[in-house]
């Protein structure tokens, strides 16, 4: 990736553009570079794009969840001195953003959620751990994606590496059942902020039901389909999904 990461203590993201800042969440084996056509695309259209790299992995077990992570991006956005942001999370950082729009409603104008978890068990994936099993690995992560071809070598090794390096398998776990725990069917009805969804119509991870269920409890939501699309949008049609984010941020005046 060419974008610099900027350390400033605990923290580490990436910065581009000036304007109206959209705070980019990633998922729980998505690196920042996933979002690679959404930083292209929006620090040109007057946004600051920031992506922040979240302590997925560096947190004490006991606060491997949801909740922490998502009091984590509060720190963040206190560090940059920022309000008014929009946030767009992927898988479990769209359930990131959900839970921080639900703590800190004032300081979140907007949210995108796509893939997200949030309400669906099974959201984290099941049948992680055969370590040290290559090809069920790959064959795990090229489900996440209507085109297989999507999931590369270099995805597949760091999915590898995670499941097969144990703190990082203890961890993944903890937050798969946090995700659990942290359902938020309940909450969903009383946040009011206008929130996008962008959803891939062959997501098989967090299937299409699960965005209609979101449309219909978040009461001012609008949702967005990706044809011969999985569960990472933004990876599999970058340029779709932009046009979709585009137009609505442009209709909602953000």
């Amino acid at each position: 990736m060419e974008e610099k990461i900027i350390s400033e203590g605990k923290y580490r993201y990436i910065e581009i553009g000036d304007g109206t800042p959209i705070i980019i969440l990633h998922g729980l084996m998505g690196g920042l570079s996933n979002f690679h056509g959404v930083m292209s695309h929006f620090p040109a259209k007057g946004y600051k794009v920031l992506v922040p790299e979240l302590p997925i992995y560096n947190m004490p077990l006991l606060k491997t969840n949801v909740k922490s992570f998502a009091k984590f991006l509060d720190g963040f956005i206190t560090h940059k001195g920022l309000k008014d942001v929009i946030l767009l999370g992927n898988s479990l950082g769209g359930h990131i953003g959900l839970l921080y729009t639900k703590l800190y409603p004032d300081t979140t104008k907007a949210l995108i959620i796509t893939g997200s978890s949030g309400l669906y068990e099974s959201a984290m994936g099941d049948g992680y751990p055969k370590r040290g099993d290559y090809e069920f690995i790959k064959k795990k992560a090229q489900d996440v994606f209507y085109d297989p071809a999507v999931a590369t070598k270099e995805i597949v090794d760091e999915v590898f590496a995670t499941v097969n390096d144990r703190i990082k398998l203890v961890k993944t776990l903890a937050i798969a059942k946090s995700a659990i725990r942290h359902n938020m069917s309940k909450d969903l009805p009383h946040m009011h902020t206008p929130t996008c969804i962008i959803w891939g119509k062959n997501d098989t991870v967090t299937p299409p039901n699960v965005a209609e269920e979101f449309q219909s409890l978040l009461p001012d939501s609008e949702l967005f389909w990706i044809d011969k699309c999985g569960h990472a949008p933004m990876m599999e049609h970058p340029l779709e999904f932009n046009s979709i984010l585009d137009q609505w941020l442009t209709k909602r005046n953000f």
